[in-house]
């Protein structure tokens, strides 16, 4: 029995994926460390806590923490079949993470929600 998990990444309805396009954005060396923290979501699931897996509170969202000199967080969300939906990319650069942040990756999972 397979225990790993699946990461998808939200699509718009043009098929644009926000999520890869941010990460692609980035020099190998970020990628990649994105890539390993992603790699420790499929292989842990559920279970990965901190410092690379955070909830948000007040919110069903979670958020993939890639530590040091760029701080990037990575919205997402554990749906069925062992899936999590990868929502939102961005760079923190505030100790709170805005609110605007928060609402995107709400709105983006509402429209997945919506098409599904």
């Amino acid at each position: 029995m397979n225990n790993r998990w699946r990461v998808i990444y939200f699509e718009t309805a043009s098929g644009k994926s926000p999520v890869f396009e941010f990460i692609q954005k980035f020099e190998m060396k970020t990628r990649a460390k994105i890539t390993s923290t992603i790699d420790l979501l499929i292989e842990h699931g559920i279970n990965l806590g901190l410092p690379y897996s955070k909830k948000l509170a007040g919110s069903d969202l979670w958020e993939i923490r890639i530590l040091g000199t760029n701080n990037l967080r990575i919205f997402y969300i554990a749906i069925i079949n062992k899936q999590f939906l990868l929502l939102h990319g961005f760079k923190k650069k505030k100790q709170k993470t805005d609110k605007r942040e928060i609402k995107l990756a709400e709105k983006r999972l509402g429209e997945f929600l919506k098409r599904k």
